[in-house]
């Protein structure tokens, strides 16, 4: 099963997370991060919600200081992270994180408030056609 998702993660306290090439100076308050799934979409996600794991992605690194608080997922056989991520850039991003592949200016987006990231997800989706499943934690 292929998709797309978004993680919403809670960071408690302002970090510096550093990956293995740069170093983001992140606020504390809630981050929704934009990714795919092309080849298994429920593990991509359990691999994210694991523990142990091997830190690849920039997410992997910003997960080791925070929470995930939710998971807006939609299966879709097409590319439209960024189609996705293009549609959250009206929140605050953080330039340069997680589009390491893709033109995009960032796949991660800030908001002071949860159910705002929620909402924007859900939205963003529904835009595309997709239908979201929403998995609060």
């Amino acid at each position: 099963m292929k998709g797309v998702y978004i993680l919403i993660v809670e960071l408690q306290a302002p970090a510096e997370i550093r990956t293995l090439r740069r170093t983001f100076i992140l606020g504390s308050g809630f981050y929704a991060y934009v990714g795919s799934a092309m080849s298994n979409l429920e593990a991509r996600i359990n691999r994210h919600l694991s523990y142990d794991k091997k830190r690849h992605w920039h997410i992997d690194f910003l997960l080791d200081t925070s929470r995930i608080r939710a998971v807006v997922s939609a299966q879709i056989d097409e590319q439209v992270e960024c189609h996705i991520a293009g549609q959250l850039s009206q929140l605050r991003l953080v330039p340069g994180f997680g589009c390491s592949h893709c033109h995009c200016r960032s796949h991660l987006f800030y908001s002071p408030k949860l159910g705002t990231l929620v909402t924007n997800s859900v939205t963003s989706f529904e835009r595309l056609g997709l239908e979201p499943i929403i998995l609060l934690i």
